[in-house]
């Protein structure tokens, strides 16, 4: 098993920025893709930001947060973090973390909790 642990989140501003970071820990074998989705009140959860942790690196995200947000990684430590700039209303949402682990035959998805993110004047 592996257990993701949010963190940051909280209140911006319109046109403030947050930072969010997730930890991965446990029985890892080779953690290829991390992701960040969202759920806002009565939405469906959306894919946000992915980011190969393979080794490429490469990332991709959302239309609606393309040029605003930067997800990064830090293999070494099994993290994935997301800057969110330039933060708009509609970016309320509770932000969660995706890893997908390779354990050589089987591609094993896991979240986290969870973390709040309220953008409020």
């Amino acid at each position: 098993q592996v257990q993701l642990v949010e963190s940051g989140g909280g209140l911006a501003q319109p046109g403030g920025s947050l930072g969010l970071s997730c930890a991965a820990s446990g029985s890892i074998s080779s953690i290829v893709i991390m992701r960040w989705y969202r759920q806002a009140p009565g939405k469906q959860r959306e894919l946000v930001a992915t980011i190969d942790s393979s080794g490429s690196g490469s990332t991709s995200y959302a239309d609606s947060v393309k040029g605003r947000f930067i997800i990064s990684r830090d293999n070494a430590k099994n993290m994935v973090s997301m800057q969110m700039n330039s933060l708009k209303p509609e970016d309320t949402a509770v932000y969660y973390c995706h890893a997908v682990d390779w354990d050589g035959r089987f591609a094993l998805p896991y979240w986290g909790q969870g973390t709040q993110v309220t953008v409020s004047s």
